[in-house]
């Protein structure tokens, strides 16, 4: 095991005293109090937010549930490429609103128009809600940027970090048997392919080190009925092919998850497809969201997402 990076260290030291002092107390997990402190922790470590020259809200109609969308475009005047990019938040936690500054900066550095749908949370809307709306965005947005008179290259890639990074390879996966959804590239940042929780990592990085193996166990049977079957709902467990897109996997050392981002490379590059990961050592689930304490890690996650979507 590696040492954590040293900008961490005081991060862990008060949000282990907090967990502690509330398993002291006997609180458990609540719904409301997750999706509260999730959002203030965004706002406090996510503090540079990019100008970008064109923001606009709309939505993506579909038979269902007609999903609410934000469209970031870092160059009006050009006819861009397509990135869909799912947020993370265990399927419960965090929205569009939150992720505003992070997916300003992945279409900066990606130099796409980035979509970002504000997909149905658990567990008012449990799997496979989310997933519904995920396909239904990759199919209608091309229909919601003509309406809107946006240029743009009908290419789609899609992205996302922890459970966004779930639905991300979940679409893609579903992708290869429906004509109706191509999808390019793949970028799955730290993500959740495998609700079975089996993976090594679970123990050796599922405490003390912010993403909390209990918690993910949680996050899971709020998303899941009664009944599913977790495993058929993992990527991790889907059928691999050729016809998976081009996959840049993003895994941090001190996650539970980050066994699983690995053995999921492996996996598509076994099925003849082309997977990368990029391995940051020394940090934690989540570097995302704790920017202002890792910039220069950040940056090159960033950096390394837009060459691989524009390479």
């Amino acid at each position: 095991m590696g040492k954590i990076n040293p900008k961490l260290s005081e991060f862990l030291r008060e949000y282990n005293e907090l967990l502690l002092e509330q398993k002291a107390r006997d609180c458990p997990f609540s719904v409301i109090a997750s999706r509260d402190s999730s959002e203030r922790m965004i706002r406090e470590y996510v503090t540079d937010i990019p100008e970008i020259e064109w923001v606009v809200d709309d939505e993506v109609f579909s038979s269902g549930y007609t999903v609410p969308v934000r469209i970031f475009h870092p160059n009006p005047g050009l006819a861009l490429p397509v990135l869909l990019y799912l947020h993370g938040g265990g399927h419960m936690v965090d929205s569009v609103k939150a992720y505003d500054p992070i997916c300003r900066k992945m279409a900066i550095a990606s130099q796409h128009i980035v979509v970002a749908p504000e997909y149905r949370l658990a567990p008012e809307n449990p799997y496979p809600a989310n997933v519904e709306d995920t396909c239904a965005v990759a199919r209608g947005i091309w229909s919601t940027l003509a309406r809107r008179k946006i240029h743009c290259r009908k290419v789609l890639s899609v992205a996302g970090d922890s459970a966004g990074g779930s639905l991300s390879a979940t679409l893609s996966h579903l992708a290869q048997f429906d004509k109706g959804i191509v999808i390019e590239k793949q970028v799955l940042i730290y993500p959740c392919v495998d609700y079975t929780a089996e993976c090594p990592s679970y123990q050796k990085y599922g405490t003390g080190y912010f993403l909390e193996a209990d918690k993910c166990i949680w996050f899971f049977d709020k998303y899941f009925r009664e009944g599913q079957c977790r495993k058929v709902a993992s990527p991790l467990y889907m059928d691999f092919t050729e016809r998976l897109p081009r996959t840049l996997v993003i895994t941090a050392e001190f996650c539970p998850l980050s066994d699983e981002g690995k053995i999921y490379c492996e996996k598509v590059i076994s099925a003849g497809g082309f997977a990368k990961n990029l391995h940051f050592e020394g940090v934690i689930h989540g570097f995302l969201n704790v920017e202002d304490l890792l910039k220069e890690v950040c940056a090159e996650a960033y950096r390394s997402a837009g060459e691989f979507l524009n390479g």
